[in-house]
This record gives C-alpha cells, structure tokens and sequence, in this order.
C-alpha cells in the first residue's frame, strides 16, 4: 500500500495518490494530470479511479482529463450530477483497489455531494479518510458555498455538517489518518492548522467542531460566525468542475504566444485584456507597463487572481519573469483562468528597450514614515486581512482590505499623497497596482509592510491574540 499526498502550497491543496498491486486511485487532482499518469507509470501501475470528494470551488479538478487519457473512472458521491460520464456511488458503497478498499461515506454540509473515502487495509481495518472539505485539520468546511444551488441556509447547511461529523466521521477509531483536501491558507475554511496530515484521534482533542459535548446549536453558531464572503472566482469553479473544461494543452498553447512590444501594446489595445505582471514586487515598483496589475508569482498567486480579477473569461497578457511563462499560465488555469492570450517576449526589459512608456511605484522604508505619521492628518491604509488588522495595527491607519480593495476606491483622498502597508510588502503593492490602473496615482507603498514598520519602532496598538477575537 502506497498513499502519497501531493500538496500545492500555493493553494493549500492536497491532491492523493493511492497505489496497491499495480492498482491506483487519484482524489481531487490538479488540473495539469501528467505528474499524476507519469507517478502510475514509475509504479507499472495503472490509474483505474478518479474520486471526485464534491465539485470544487476553489480550483479546476483535473478529474475529466485525467479520464480521458487514462480510461480511469470518476466517481462522485449521492447527490452530484455532473454534465459528463461519471459513477454516482451510494453511501456506504465499496470499491476494491489491490488488496485495499476504499467505502463511500456521504456528508453533506459543505456541500450536498460532499464525501469522505475511508480507506481500509487487507484485513478489512479503516486506515485513513480523505475527508475532502468535510473535515479539515483544526477547522471544518464552510458551509455557506452551496446554499444558493441546494435552496438551503448556511444554518440548514451547517446542521447537515454537524449531523456528517458526528454519525459518519466521530464514530471511527482515533488512529485513523485524516488527509483533508485543504490546509493553511484557503478560503474553504476559517482558521485551519498548518500541518496536512493528522490522526482523527488529535482532531478530536483539537478541532473545536469535534467537541464531544458540542450541541447542534452551538455548532452553527461557531461554524457560521465571522465567514467571510466567499471570492467571486468561486461558482465559476464550481461550474468547471461540474459542466467541464477545455483541456490545458490547447489553454498553454493559446498562452505560450511570444509577442514583440507593438504587438503587446496593440493586442492590449484592442481586446481590452489585462496586462498581470507576474514578477516580484520590488521589481514591479522599480518600474512597469502603465495601467498593468501586479500578483506576483511567488505570493498566494492564483487565489488572489481569482478574488481579484474574478472573472474566468477575462483575456490576460503576461509580463513574466524569463522562463516562467507556461508555470504561469499553468497556474492561472488552476482556477479556470483560461484566456491567457499571449506573453511579452523578453520580458519588461524588451519594454524598455523598445522605448514604451513605463510607470514606476512611489515606495519609501519604513524608517522614513515615522516622520510623515508625526503629522495627524497623514492618510495611511492598512490592507491586510481583517483579523491581521484587529491584531494591531497603525493607530491612524483605515482598514481597506485586499480582497475587497474595489469596494473602497472612494476611501482614498485625491487631494493629497496616502500610503499603504500590508504584513510585508506583498499585498499593498498589489492594492497599488489596483488603484493606479483605476486612475489613483497619488499613493506611496511602504516597503516591508507592517513587519518593517514594527522594527522601525513605530508606535502601533496594543497586540491582541487573534484566538480571543
């Protein structure tokens, strides 16, 4: 028995690899499927299921493809109904792989397809659960995804997720291994650990939807208080996973077009795509394309494209760093941003040369902005999370968080310089680029973030552990 997780961390995603006697199972696979086919082929082994745990909405499965190229059946638990050929298994339904079996354990909650696979050895014994956005590590799923297409409230939703956890998920033997789908950093959930793997038995002691005294009431109210609304990439997802999807090869072929500084320019001209630099944020305020967007490449990269530029159908033109062209577009099909339609052939330097107008980003060390701040009237916005900000935060800064950056473009003065921080530099020079392509130029980014500013020896106020909000 082989069980291998593949965690991408820039989603926070665990996809599974399970392989006994030649025999292999893929759970919730990434989009680009050759690691996974390559993976059975090391193993002269052959991929014979796909288990789907629900449709995603946070990333494009690679479910379909991966069928077609391998014959592999995608199995769903009751409830789906996806647009193209799949098992829709029953609860408690069993599937041999070598000498393992893998049972369905339908929990409805996070979403009404949702399942568990228990996994159980030779001798019949459970090993693991692949509880997909059921169970996370620390958290469970949230639950207010799927009540617009199941006609449900977050509330109805979160009692069917409360009644999953504790007839399907409680009952099993504390040495059993939990694999969830997610981990630090999604939006699936609230506040989940760090680590990817656990044993239910910790979870248990830990995770504080697993109280054993927990009434269904509390339940709700804890699971529902403080979600935050879900990015607007979400159903669109949601839709790929369950209608279908183009396959990536034609997505990187339409992408990987190289294109000289005119043909750039006037590509963008004309079909009004979004120019996304992909390139680190210090090169980015050092110098850009006017009117471009920066989400770098080595941050949360393709979650924030899907909050921030949320429409899947959006054409974009890449400035990249040399090499890294197909990752990117790799990477933005993740979450169904397809429409990639071409890159700047040698980079923002090729730009330059060419003799383009090019915008730069007003940027100054933390050390310096002591001395603007002795000034009361000083405007400076804090674009970090909410609970980051209620932590601590500048005393004059105004909370404007990123993901909802568009909602607050009438917050920003126009009638003299503000500035912007974020924990280290990342976010507020993507907040940056927003508001420059949307006309607002008079801001300054402070480099370094909130991390800098607390080494400068800035007054902020007093730290309060996000556990006690």
């Amino acid at each position: 028995m082989n069980i291998e997780q593949i965690y991408t961390g820039c989603l926070a995603q665990g996809a599974y690899y399970i392989e006994s006697k030649g025999e292999v199972a893929i759970i919730d696979p990434l989009r680009e499927v050759a690691p996974y086919i390559k993976r059975a082929a090391r193993d002269k082994a052959k991929i014979k299921y796909i288990f789907e745990t629900h449709f995603h909405a946070d990333f494009v499965s690679g479910h379909i493809t991966l069928a077609k190229e391998t014959g592999a059946t995608i199995i769903y638990g009751p409830n789906a109904d996806p647009s193209f050929e799949a098992l829709i298994a029953t609860d408690g339904q069993e599937f041999t792989l070598g000498d393992l079996t893998i049972k369905v354990l339908h929990t409805p909650g996070h979403t009404m397809e949702s399942t568990t696979y228990l996994l159980k050895d030779a001798s019949g014994k459970d090993k693991a659960i692949f509880s997909g956005d059921t169970l996370f590590l620390g958290d469970v799923g949230r639950p207010d995804l799927a009540q617009k297409a199941a006609h449900l409230t977050q509330e109805e939703l979160a009692g069917m997720l409360y009644d999953s956890l504790r007839n399907k998920i409680m009952p099993l033997a504390d040495d059993v291994i939990v694999y969830p789908a997610h981990g630090a950093g999604s939006a699936c959930g609230k506040n989940m650990m760090k680590e990817t793997v656990d044993t239910l038995g910790n979870q248990k002691k830990m995770n504080y939807a697993l109280r054993p005294n927990m009434t269904k009431e509390e339940f709700i109210e804890e699971v529902t208080e403080g979600l935050l609304p879900p990015p607007k990439y979400f159903p669109l997802n949601v839709k790929m996973n369950k209608e279908g999807y183009e396959d990536i090869q034609e997505v990187l072929k339409r992408g990987t077009k190289a294109l000289m500084p005119d043909e750039f320019e006037s590509l963008a001209n004309e079909s009004e795509a979004i120019v996304l630099d992909v390139r680190s944020e210090q090169e980015f305020v050092k110098g850009h394309i006017p009117r471009s967007i920066f989400i770098g490449l080595k941050g949360d990269f393709a979650p924030w494209v899907g909050a921030l530029i949320a429409d899947v159908a959006q054409p974009l033109l890449l400035v990249t760093p040399s090499g890294m062209e197909k990752e990117t577009i790799t990477r933005l099909s993740r979450v169904g941003f397809d429409q990639t339609i071409g890159y700047l052939k040698g980079g923002f330097e090729t730009w330059k040369k060419a003799g383009k107008e090019i915008d730069s980003l007003s940027s100054i060390p933390a050390d310096k902005l002591k001395k603007e701040l002795s000034n009361k009237e000083t405007a400076i916005f804090d674009v970090r999370k909410e609970s980051e900000f209620l932590a601590e935060h500048l005393e004059q800064a105004i909370k404007t968080p990123l993901s909802t950056i568009n909602e607050h473009l009438s917050s920003f003065p126009d009638d003299k310089t503000f500035y912007l921080y974020c924990a280290g530099g990342y976010r507020s020079v993507i907040a940056a680029s927003i508001l420059k392509s949307r006309g607002i130029h008079n801001l300054v980014d402070v480099g370094g973030g909130f991390g800098a500013i607390k080494l400068s020896g800035i007054e902020t106020t007093n730290y309060v552990c996000p556990s006690t909000l």
